[in-house]
Protein backbone atom coordinates (compact mmCIF):
# COMPACT_ATOMS: atom_id res chain seq x y z
CA UNK A 1 0.00 0.00 0.00
CA UNK A 2 1.38 3.54 -0.98
CA UNK A 3 1.45 5.55 1.86
CA UNK A 4 0.93 9.74 1.38
CA UNK A 5 4.80 10.00 1.90
CA UNK A 6 5.51 8.34 -0.98
CA UNK A 7 2.75 9.43 -3.38
CA UNK A 8 3.76 13.32 -2.31
CA UNK A 9 7.44 11.95 -3.42
CA UNK A 10 6.17 10.83 -6.71
CA UNK A 11 4.26 13.62 -7.41
CA UNK A 12 6.97 16.23 -6.94
CA UNK A 13 9.48 13.72 -9.16
CA UNK A 14 6.12 13.72 -12.14
CA UNK A 15 6.10 17.41 -12.20
CA UNK A 16 9.89 18.32 -11.75
CA UNK A 17 9.79 15.76 -15.21
CA UNK A 18 7.30 18.37 -16.56
CA UNK A 19 9.26 21.25 -15.62
CA UNK A 20 12.98 19.60 -16.93
CA UNK A 21 10.99 18.71 -20.41
CA UNK A 22 10.12 22.88 -20.75
CA UNK A 23 6.24 22.19 -19.32
CA UNK A 24 5.68 25.17 -17.33
CA UNK A 25 1.69 26.40 -17.68
CA UNK A 26 -1.17 24.05 -17.37
CA UNK A 27 -3.90 24.26 -20.05
CA UNK A 28 -6.81 23.24 -18.58
CA UNK A 29 -8.22 21.70 -15.16
CA UNK A 30 -8.52 18.17 -16.05
CA UNK A 31 -6.43 15.87 -18.03
CA UNK A 32 -7.81 14.54 -21.71
CA UNK A 33 -7.39 11.30 -23.48
CA UNK A 34 -7.09 12.20 -26.56
CA UNK A 35 -6.44 8.68 -27.87
CA UNK A 36 -9.35 7.34 -26.44
CA UNK A 37 -11.45 9.85 -28.15
CA UNK A 38 -9.45 9.65 -31.56
CA UNK A 39 -11.00 6.31 -30.99
CA UNK A 40 -14.73 7.14 -31.31
CA UNK A 41 -16.02 8.06 -34.67
CA UNK A 42 -16.88 11.19 -35.53
CA UNK A 43 -20.24 11.86 -36.35
CA UNK A 44 -21.84 12.51 -40.09
CA UNK A 45 -20.77 15.51 -41.75
CA UNK A 46 -23.82 17.94 -41.15
CA UNK A 47 -25.08 15.83 -37.90
CA UNK A 48 -25.92 19.31 -35.20
CA UNK A 49 -23.79 18.32 -31.88
CA UNK A 50 -27.03 19.59 -29.90
CA UNK A 51 -28.49 16.54 -30.81
CA UNK A 52 -26.04 14.48 -29.57
CA UNK A 53 -26.34 13.38 -25.62
CA UNK A 54 -23.15 14.51 -24.30
CA UNK A 55 -23.70 17.80 -26.07
CA UNK A 56 -26.87 18.33 -23.61
CA UNK A 57 -24.15 18.26 -20.78
CA UNK A 58 -24.47 21.34 -18.57
CA UNK A 59 -21.56 24.07 -19.97
CA UNK A 60 -18.00 24.01 -18.38
CA UNK A 61 -15.78 26.66 -18.85
CA UNK A 62 -16.97 29.61 -20.29
CA UNK A 63 -18.66 27.29 -23.32
CA UNK A 64 -22.11 27.26 -24.54
CA UNK A 65 -23.41 23.86 -24.97
CA UNK A 66 -23.42 24.33 -29.07
CA UNK A 67 -19.55 24.86 -28.83
CA UNK A 68 -18.81 21.31 -27.46
CA UNK A 69 -16.89 19.27 -29.53
CA UNK A 70 -18.17 16.00 -31.04
CA UNK A 71 -16.28 13.13 -29.97
CA UNK A 72 -13.59 12.16 -32.00
CA UNK A 73 -11.85 15.71 -32.26
CA UNK A 74 -10.01 16.84 -29.70
CA UNK A 75 -11.11 19.94 -27.91
CA UNK A 76 -9.36 22.77 -27.74
CA UNK A 77 -7.86 23.55 -25.07
CA UNK A 78 -9.35 25.90 -22.34
CA UNK A 79 -7.00 28.02 -19.92
CA UNK A 80 -8.81 29.04 -16.77
CA UNK A 81 -7.85 32.31 -14.74
CA UNK A 82 -7.57 29.91 -11.93
CA UNK A 83 -5.36 27.73 -13.33
CA UNK A 84 -2.46 29.92 -13.90
CA UNK A 85 0.20 30.26 -10.32
CA UNK A 86 2.10 33.04 -12.23
CA UNK A 87 0.44 35.48 -10.46
CA UNK A 88 -0.56 39.69 -11.40
CA UNK A 89 2.69 40.46 -12.23
CA UNK A 90 3.91 37.91 -14.28
CA UNK A 91 0.76 38.62 -16.74
CA UNK A 92 2.34 42.13 -17.53
CA UNK A 93 3.50 43.25 -20.44
CA UNK A 94 7.25 42.77 -20.98
CA UNK A 95 8.10 46.56 -21.40
CA UNK A 96 5.80 47.08 -18.45
CA UNK A 97 7.65 44.39 -16.08
CA UNK A 98 11.09 45.77 -17.27
CA UNK A 99 10.42 49.39 -16.11
CA UNK A 100 9.34 48.52 -12.93
CA UNK A 101 12.47 46.39 -12.12
CA UNK A 102 14.31 49.45 -13.13
CA UNK A 103 12.21 51.38 -10.64
CA UNK A 104 12.58 48.29 -8.04
CA UNK A 105 16.73 47.88 -8.57
CA UNK A 106 17.41 51.70 -8.27
CA UNK A 107 16.28 51.56 -4.68
CA UNK A 108 18.79 48.43 -3.85
CA UNK A 109 21.55 50.32 -1.31
CA UNK A 110 23.44 46.87 -0.84
CA UNK A 111 23.67 43.63 -3.16
CA UNK A 112 21.66 41.96 0.03
CA UNK A 113 18.46 44.49 -0.46
CA UNK A 114 18.81 43.67 -4.27
CA UNK A 115 18.77 39.91 -4.09
CA UNK A 116 16.06 40.52 -1.61
CA UNK A 117 14.22 42.83 -4.31
CA UNK A 118 14.47 39.84 -6.71
CA UNK A 119 13.37 37.32 -4.01
CA UNK A 120 9.70 38.92 -3.97
CA UNK A 121 9.71 40.48 -7.85
CA UNK A 122 6.87 38.18 -9.83
CA UNK A 123 6.97 40.00 -12.85
CA UNK A 124 9.53 38.07 -14.87
CA UNK A 125 7.61 34.36 -15.51
CA UNK A 126 10.80 32.37 -15.17
CA UNK A 127 10.79 32.58 -11.37
CA UNK A 128 7.78 30.40 -11.67
CA UNK A 129 9.30 27.36 -13.35
CA UNK A 130 12.71 27.68 -11.09
CA UNK A 131 13.28 26.28 -8.17
CA UNK A 132 15.63 28.57 -6.58
CA UNK A 133 16.79 32.39 -7.28
CA UNK A 134 20.42 31.70 -7.93
CA UNK A 135 21.76 35.25 -7.45
CA UNK A 136 25.50 35.07 -6.81
CA UNK A 137 28.87 33.76 -5.68
CA UNK A 138 32.11 34.59 -4.43
CA UNK A 139 33.20 37.49 -2.47
CA UNK A 140 31.79 40.75 -3.19
CA UNK A 141 34.78 42.78 -2.40
CA UNK A 142 36.44 41.73 -5.23
CA UNK A 143 37.41 43.58 -8.26
CA UNK A 144 36.90 40.87 -10.49
CA UNK A 145 33.38 40.00 -11.94
CA UNK A 146 32.58 36.54 -14.15
CA UNK A 147 29.03 36.92 -15.53
CA UNK A 148 27.73 34.05 -17.09
CA UNK A 149 23.87 33.20 -19.15
CA UNK A 150 21.85 31.76 -16.39
CA UNK A 151 21.55 28.78 -14.08
CA UNK A 152 22.02 25.17 -14.72
CA UNK A 153 19.66 22.04 -13.38
CA UNK A 154 22.68 22.39 -10.45
CA UNK A 155 22.61 25.89 -9.86
CA UNK A 156 18.45 25.97 -9.43
CA UNK A 157 18.55 23.39 -6.86
CA UNK A 158 21.44 24.64 -4.82
CA UNK A 159 20.54 28.45 -5.58
CA UNK A 160 24.16 29.94 -6.57
CA UNK A 161 25.43 30.24 -10.33
CA UNK A 162 28.00 27.58 -11.42
CA UNK A 163 27.62 24.97 -9.08
CA UNK A 164 27.39 21.98 -11.82
CA UNK A 165 30.07 20.87 -14.26
CA UNK A 166 30.72 24.16 -16.06
CA UNK A 167 31.42 25.92 -12.54
CA UNK A 168 33.66 23.00 -11.60
CA UNK A 169 35.67 23.75 -14.63
CA UNK A 170 35.34 27.74 -14.55
CA UNK A 171 37.46 26.72 -10.48
CA UNK A 172 39.87 25.16 -12.19
CA UNK A 173 39.86 27.94 -14.90
CA UNK A 174 40.61 30.21 -12.32
CA UNK A 175 43.06 28.41 -10.60
CA UNK A 176 45.32 28.20 -13.49
CA UNK A 177 45.73 32.13 -12.59
CA UNK A 178 45.91 31.76 -9.15
CA UNK A 179 42.06 32.55 -8.48
CA UNK A 180 39.43 31.11 -6.58
CA UNK A 181 36.01 32.05 -5.76
CA UNK A 182 37.47 34.25 -2.44
CA UNK A 183 38.54 36.29 -5.17
CA UNK A 184 36.40 36.73 -7.83
CA UNK A 185 32.26 37.80 -7.88
CA UNK A 186 30.40 35.27 -10.01
CA UNK A 187 26.81 36.04 -11.19
CA UNK A 188 24.52 35.40 -14.13
CA UNK A 189 22.45 37.57 -16.88
CA UNK A 190 19.42 36.18 -15.76
CA UNK A 191 19.32 34.66 -11.75
CA UNK A 192 16.32 31.86 -12.57
CA UNK A 193 16.99 28.55 -14.67
CA UNK A 194 14.95 28.85 -18.07
CA UNK A 195 12.49 25.38 -18.37
CA UNK A 196 15.20 22.88 -19.98
CA UNK A 197 18.31 24.49 -19.88
CA UNK A 198 16.71 26.76 -23.20
CA UNK A 199 18.35 30.55 -23.83
CA UNK A 200 16.62 33.12 -22.38
CA UNK A 201 14.13 35.27 -24.42
CA UNK A 202 15.06 38.73 -25.49
CA UNK A 203 11.95 39.59 -23.20
CA UNK A 204 13.34 37.72 -20.43
CA UNK A 205 16.78 39.62 -20.82
CA UNK A 206 15.34 43.04 -20.87
CA UNK A 207 13.39 42.24 -17.43
CA UNK A 208 16.22 40.93 -15.69
CA UNK A 209 19.03 43.53 -16.95
CA UNK A 210 18.07 46.69 -14.82
CA UNK A 211 19.14 44.09 -11.78
CA UNK A 212 22.44 42.95 -13.62
CA UNK A 213 23.07 46.61 -13.67
CA UNK A 214 22.06 47.37 -9.93
CA UNK A 215 24.72 44.09 -9.56
CA UNK A 216 27.46 45.49 -11.42
CA UNK A 217 27.48 49.20 -9.69
CA UNK A 218 26.98 47.72 -6.15
CA UNK A 219 30.21 45.30 -6.73
CA UNK A 220 32.00 48.34 -8.47
CA UNK A 221 34.49 45.63 -10.33
CA UNK A 222 37.84 46.59 -12.13
CA UNK A 223 36.99 44.24 -14.44
CA UNK A 224 33.62 41.83 -16.17
CA UNK A 225 34.73 38.78 -17.34
CA UNK A 226 31.62 37.51 -20.13
CA UNK A 227 31.49 33.98 -20.08
CA UNK A 228 30.45 33.15 -23.55
CA UNK A 229 27.76 35.05 -25.80
CA UNK A 230 24.79 36.23 -24.24
CA UNK A 231 26.82 37.61 -21.64
CA UNK A 232 29.31 39.51 -24.11
CA UNK A 233 26.42 40.70 -25.73
CA UNK A 234 24.50 41.69 -22.77
CA UNK A 235 27.51 44.02 -21.40
CA UNK A 236 29.49 45.06 -24.18
CA UNK A 237 26.38 45.29 -26.83
CA UNK A 238 28.72 43.58 -30.02
CA UNK A 239 26.43 41.82 -32.54
CA UNK A 240 30.18 39.86 -33.25
CA UNK A 241 29.61 35.83 -32.50
CA UNK A 242 31.79 34.47 -29.65
CA UNK A 243 34.52 32.92 -31.59
CA UNK A 244 34.94 36.46 -32.67
CA UNK A 245 34.65 39.26 -30.23
CA UNK A 246 36.70 36.51 -27.30
CA UNK A 247 40.12 37.91 -26.19
CA UNK A 248 38.93 41.99 -26.20
CA UNK A 249 38.53 44.09 -23.74
CA UNK A 250 35.42 46.44 -24.06
CA UNK A 251 34.46 49.47 -22.28
CA UNK A 252 31.67 48.88 -19.61
CA UNK A 253 30.62 52.84 -18.13
CA UNK A 254 29.42 52.95 -14.31
CA UNK A 255 28.02 55.78 -12.94
CA UNK A 256 30.81 57.18 -11.44
CA UNK A 257 33.78 56.15 -14.02
CA UNK A 258 34.51 53.01 -17.05
CA UNK A 259 35.71 49.69 -16.46
CA UNK A 260 36.69 47.10 -19.16
CA UNK A 261 34.91 43.80 -19.82
CA UNK A 262 36.34 40.79 -21.35
CA UNK A 263 35.05 38.33 -23.25
CA UNK A 264 35.66 34.90 -23.57
CA UNK A 265 34.44 30.91 -23.86
CA UNK A 266 31.75 29.81 -21.31
CA UNK A 267 32.83 26.78 -19.43
CA UNK A 268 29.80 24.91 -20.96
CA UNK A 269 31.31 25.36 -24.48
CA UNK A 270 34.42 24.16 -23.27
CA UNK A 271 32.87 21.00 -22.49
CA UNK A 272 31.54 20.43 -25.34
CA UNK A 273 34.17 21.95 -27.61
CA UNK A 274 37.59 20.88 -25.16
CA UNK A 275 39.70 21.77 -28.15
CA UNK A 276 38.50 25.30 -27.76
CA UNK A 277 40.07 25.43 -24.19
CA UNK A 278 43.21 26.67 -26.62
CA UNK A 279 41.34 29.91 -26.69
CA UNK A 280 40.08 30.28 -23.36
CA UNK A 281 43.75 29.98 -21.64
CA UNK A 282 45.00 32.55 -23.83
CA UNK A 283 42.19 35.17 -22.78
CA UNK A 284 42.86 33.63 -19.08
CA UNK A 285 46.17 34.84 -19.62
CA UNK A 286 45.05 38.28 -20.86
CA UNK A 287 42.95 38.48 -17.76
CA UNK A 288 46.04 37.60 -15.88
CA UNK A 289 47.64 40.60 -17.05
CA UNK A 290 45.80 42.97 -16.78
CA UNK A 291 45.07 42.46 -12.65
CA UNK A 292 48.75 42.29 -12.70
CA UNK A 293 48.88 45.86 -14.61
CA UNK A 294 50.33 44.99 -17.51
CA UNK A 295 47.25 44.82 -19.98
Amino acid sequence: MTSQADAQRDLIAYLDFHVEAGVDAALDETPHDRFREAETPAPPAGMPTRSRPEAQAPARDGLQRGDLPPRGHAAAPVRPAASRTYGQSASAKPEEAAIDARARARDANSLAELEALLAGFDACPLKFTAKNLAFADGNPESRLMFIGEAPGADEDRIGKPFMGRSGQLLDRMMAAIGLDRSSAYVANVVPWRPPGNREPTIQELAICRPFLERQIELVDPDIIVCLGSPATKAITGTKDGILKARGRFYPYKLPHREVRALATLHPAYLLRQPVQKRLSWRDFRLLRAALDGKA
